[in-house]
């Protein structure tokens, strides 16, 4: 069992360098070798940034990505553009009605989705040979697809949502094994689709879609968990609550769904939950995981500056620990400061003493 006490979610906030490159390269002022070059950069920052901070296991910021779950959206055959007017549209929740913001997803599924280009390659070939501690690569749950399923315009191509899924899983546990045959030995599968699904109030959206809740929360995490069928790698399940310039989609407790995802994700060895804010819950579910479980508490919030102090985050471990042995416990922070390019609204000191702090944490609690 791995016991990385200190752990990272994914994303880093991305240099503005590397915002400018990317236009430059849109625009045809730059080369793709130019600009490869420039990305190289970002991700040794990213490296030394975590490695600095003091964490077990770093990423490379997924600097290379638009957004997290790019191996779906950009990497893949089998969808189409989507009028504005006719985009499904995801509300992400700030601390007041009036910051509230909605997604509108880009793109729907209109043929059998085909993989174009294998995204993680690149990623751990160039991150690998940086990093002086274990690198963790990122991959996308494949119930993301849910988000780019039509019932009008995707049933041509599939029968109903979980044939979709099926094909997400082929593709994502592709990724997962050529990683594995790279030498990657940790590997995080991001999922706000079952982190929405904790809150009751946004079964409404699956239904709308023509997706059963009961299933997703059945034979959709069988699938979840199917992705992770790879040897001699440890997986980590991050079920997310949503993260979009600092909003949220999702409240409540994970005891909405505990009983039925924990006894489910076999494959798993580490599972990531958010516990930042009042939105969270309580520990108690912590009760419902498996004792193969290592429990990563995501109680570092990346959605604002303000920087949690070290002993109320040992207090609420040691809490936590009522429920779920202290040994098999570890700390993280809740989520990437940049789930897509635009980022967090988080100052980069402000991440980086975040990322300090989850290494300070780890350190009074297990050394």
């Amino acid at each position: 069992m791995k016991t990385w006490r200190a752990d990272v979610v994914g994303s880093l906030l991305r240099p503005e360098y590397l915002a400018r490159a990317q236009q430059a390269l849109a625009d045809g002022r730059m080369s793709t070798a130019e600009f490869k070059r420039v990305e190289d950069r970002a991700v040794d920052q990213a490296v030394a940034l975590q490695e600095g901070a003091g964490v077990d296991v770093v990423t490379d910021g997924e600097m290379r990505r638009i957004g997290f779950a790019d191996q779906l959206w950009s990497a893949v055959d089998g969808l189409e553009a989507v009028p504005e007017s006719e985009a499904a549209s995801v509300p992400f929740h700030g601390a007041r009605a009036e910051d509230d913001l909605t997604f509108a997803v880009p793109a729907r599924v209109v043929e059998r989705i085909r993989r174009r280009r294998m995204m993680t390659v690149e990623e751990y070939s160039y991150v690998r040979g940086q990093a002086r501690v274990p690198v963790k690569a990122t991959l996308p749950s494949p119930l993301m697809l849910f988000l780019l399923w039509s019932q009008q315009h995707s049933r041509p191509a599939y029968r109903d949502a979980f044939e979709l899924f099926a094909d997400g899983v082929t593709l994502i546990r592709e990724e997962a094994a050529e990683l594995a045959a790279l030498g990657c030995r940790y590997i995080q599968i991001d999922s706000p689709d079952l982190g929405q699904l904790a809150d009751p109030d946004h079964h409404a959206d699956w239904e709308a879609r023509g997706i059963a809740p009961e299933r997703a929360l059945s034979e959709g995490v069988d699938m979840v968990n199917a992705v992770a069928d790879v040897p001699r790698v440890t997986f980590a399940l991050h079920l997310c609550k949503g993260n979009f310039r600092s909003r949220w989609i999702s409240k409540g407790g994970y005891e909405t769904l505990s009983k039925q995802v924990f006894s489910r994700i076999g494959n798993y060895e580490r599972v990531m939950l958010e516990y930042d804010d009042e939105r969270s819950g309580t520990f108690e579910p912590l009760a419902d995981l498996p004792d193969d479980k290592v429990a990563v508490l995501g109680l570092v919030s990346t959605k604002h500056d303000d920087v949690e102090k070290v002993d109320d985050l040992a207090d609420r471990m040691s809490h936590a620990a009522r429920y779920f042995p202290k040994d098999q416990l570890a700390v993280s922070t809740q989520c990437g400061f940049a789930s897509i390019a635009v980022g967090n609204d988080i100052s980069t000191p402000a991440q980086e003493a975040k990322l300090r702090l989850v290494s300070d944490v780890a350190e009074r609690i297990w050394s």
